[in-house]
């Protein structure tokens, strides 16, 4: 992940007083945690698994998860709590939540007695939301519980069935939490809860399941403007693995080529990025290149959802002196 851009203290102890927020039982971090001066992005300094509370009120336990987790397929584990007073609620029920959690611009003027402006402040704040809610009907959780007793049951619940997967994008998360809550009248729900983190499944991008499929599951693609552009490597890619690229464009101006991996994401914050990179003689795409393009291990998965994209593209360059850049380029799945 580039940190270029981030500061220790846009991620660190907040800006000017401003705080984040996000809702339960994501709310385990500091508020102030979640903010950060002007052109920073205070969420490359929070780790996905920071984010969830294991418990609240009076109740004790946790959550396990048996073995990890895909879209699309079954959540296996146990649950095992004990009250330490009693607890009379209305319901209780085990679900899986998923979090949006999104970095976004802010400003505001301040104005003096005769509403003149004095000063503009600018600063990164994220918040979040809940953007899915799924309760299962079983296990059956008992919604009495006396002081000192413990309850204990196993679970197999499913997984999104589309996603999103779990991801961090640096400039935006997506979180999933399973949660068992008590919904206590008139005052704060106890709960247990334990991250989940939801991996993308490869067989739903190369069914072509959402926007990360199609194009970007091609061994070949050829451009418009006549270039082809192919990967000699699995698809889709692994984070960790390198990512083989052969390009050929006999059209293609003189000059310097690169071949890249870029990310674009539309959270709003967010910002395109280099994320690999291989440089190659001049003027050698006409007969036809090869590079070796190695995948960060921390890259985020192909995935569009929640409100968010990202989105990895291969791009041919060619870096033309005192003249605009030409390229070619593809989509790719990572997974």
């Amino acid at each position: 992940m580039d940190l270029s851009l981030s500061s220790p203290i846009g991620g660190g102890v907040g800006w000017g007083g401003h705080t984040g927020s996000c809702p339960s039982p994501f709310d385990a971090i500091d508020g102030h945690r979640l903010t950060g001066a002007s052109g920073t992005h205070p969420l490359h300094f929070i780790g996905v698994d920071e984010l969830v509370r294991p418990s609240n009120g009076p109740i004790a336990g946790a959550i396990t998860i048996d073995a990890p987790v895909r879209v699309g397929e079954e959540v296996r584990g146990r649950l095992a709590v004990q009250a330490a007073a009693d607890i009379h609620a209305r319901g209780a029920v085990l679900r899986l939540v998923g979090l949006r959690l999104v970095e976004r611009r802010q400003s505001r003027s301040h104005h003096d007695a005769v509403n003149n402006t004095t000063h503009t402040e600018a600063w990164v704040q994220a918040d979040g939301e809940l953007f899915d809610t799924l309760p299962f009907s079983e296990p059956a959780l008992p919604a009495t519980i006396p002081g000192g007793s413990r309850f204990e049951t196993s679970f197999v619940v499913p997984a999104p069935r589309l996603g999103p997967p779990s991801a961090h994008l640096g400039e935006a998360i997506v979180a999933w939490a399973l949660e068992a809550r008590w919904d206590v009248a008139m005052a704060e729900d106890p709960f247990v809860a334990v991250g989940v983190p939801i991996a993308q499944h490869p067989d739903l991008i190369r069914a072509g399941v959402g926007d990360q499929g199609g194009l970007a599951m091609l061994d070949t693609y050829v451009t418009p403007d006549g270039g082809e552009v192919d990967i000699t490597t699995p698809l889709p890619a692994t984070p960790g693995s390198l990512l083989g690229v052969r390009a050929r464009w006999p059209g293609a101006p003189g000059g310097d080529v690169r071949i890249e991996l870029h990310r674009r994401t539309n959270a709003p914050n967010g910002e395109e990025g280099v994320v690999a990179s291989a440089s190659l003689p001049a003027g050698s795409l006409g007969g036809g290149v090869e590079a070796q393009l190695a995948i960060p291990p921390d890259c985020a998965p192909s995935f569009d959802g929640a409100g968010l994209e990202l989105t990895y593209i291969v791009r041919v360059l060619v870096d033309r002196r005192f003249r605009n850049d030409a390229a070619i380029e593809r989509t790719v799945a990572i997974a």
